[in-house]
């Protein structure tokens, strides 16, 4: 499929290549849909195997961002991006000015943040080629907390659905990827007397985790077929497809990475095998919160309020499913969809 194609498939509104000789940055932004605002999402930093790798993956993450916004009621559409490299490089100044740059081209349609791979010491590089960002040290700065407290208040949700209470005391989790969102994920359930299973590609971050909050480190190809109450993804995206679905023994999937389904069907699936799923663009919804908190000058325990709204939106998503009889990810999805269309219509 061509990337016409793809942009038509998903109704995307805009992709956009540029690429700088002298820092050697090479970038995409994709937007998706703006009928809520303009468009808000993170810039990825990663090392691709391909360019056709990047584009699928920039344009699967605004679609999610459109969606996102809507579930969570912001008035914001949805985009992302991309740059392709080595994120640990430590030349960094060059690449994301050029990012800014590209930024910049969009006239404000398009606002960037903080993402996997990327840190608000680099919004500030950024900062000084656009004003169309957000996430910056002296404002909001790291978005983790407040999104690993809305990953938390969905896991409580899921519990409440599950087994009758929100607590997670004496409940075990396995949680992959235990960077930024994951490591003070890991923090609240530990808060909450939850008995943790981690992993992560870099041992130092499996290591503090493990130290901190007594935590049982477990090889990165063990995580997923490890018996626990609840698995929480918090790595890279696509967790979910033919190889591990099998493997599963959980009775909830609700973590912190993005497109944690490799395909809609393995939504359909964990529905068949009985397996609560919590949409991820809905529970991890905090980050988003709390870039949007900066634009409207929220204190921090506002954007942790609004983050907290997390738990009703996934039960009242979970209620959608059970009246309908349809996949969790489906629910959202009518969710978002009846949002944005109300918003088109002027009833929003």
């Amino acid at each position: 499929m061509g990337i016409f194609d793809r942009i038509e498939q998903r109704a995307h509104d805009q992709i956009s290549f540029a690429y700088d000789r002298e820092s050697g940055y090479k970038g995409i932004i994709a937007i998706h849909d703006t009928s809520l605002g303009p468009a808000l999402g993170g810039t990825r930093f990663w090392s691709y195997d391909s360019d056709e790798d990047a584009i699928n993956d920039v344009l699967r993450l605004a679609r999610g961002m459109t969606y996102k916004a809507a579930v969570a009621g912001l008035k914001l559409g949805g985009g992302k991006s991309v740059i392709l490299g080595d994120r640990k490089t430590t030349d960094r100044e060059g690449i994301m000015r050029a990012h800014g740059r590209h930024v910049e081209f969009f006239g404000g349609r398009y606002i960037t943040a903080e993402d996997v791979g990327t840190s608000p010491a680099d919004m500030e590089y950024m900062r000084k080629e656009t004003k169309h960002v957000v996430g910056l040290q002296d404002r909001s700065g790291d978005p983790s907390p407040v999104t690993a407290f809305g990953v938390f208040r969905g896991i409580q949700a899921c519990a409440q659905s599950r087994y009758g209470s929100e607590s997670v005391e004496g409940k075990t989790v396995t949680v992959q990827g235990c960077g930024n969102v994951g490591y003070y994920l890991c923090k609240n359930l530990h808060e909450s007397g939850a008995n943790l299973i981690v992993t992560d590609i870099e041992a130092d971050k499996v290591k503090r985790v493990v130290e901190e909050f007594g935590a049982t480190a477990v090889a990165t190809d063990e995580i997923i077929g490890t018996k626990a109450d609840i698995f929480a993804p918090c790595a890279m995206g696509a967790i979910v497809n033919d190889d591990t679905i099998g493997t599963l023994k959980v009775d909830i999937i609700a973590g912190g990475a993005n497109n944690q389904l490799a395909q809609e069907r393995h939504g359909d699936m964990l529905q068949e095998k009985g397996i609560l799923y919590a949409p991820d663009y809905v529970i991890n919804s905090g980050g988003l919160i709390n870039v949007n908190a900066e634009m409207l000058n929220w204190t921090k325990e506002e954007a942790l309020t609004k983050a907290a709204e997390i738990f009703d939106t996934v039960l009242s998503i979970f209620d959608i499913a059970h009246a309908e009889g349809i996949p969790t990810y489906m629910a959202a999805d009518r969710l978002a969809e009846d949002r944005i269309e109300a918003s088109k219509s002027g009833k929003a």
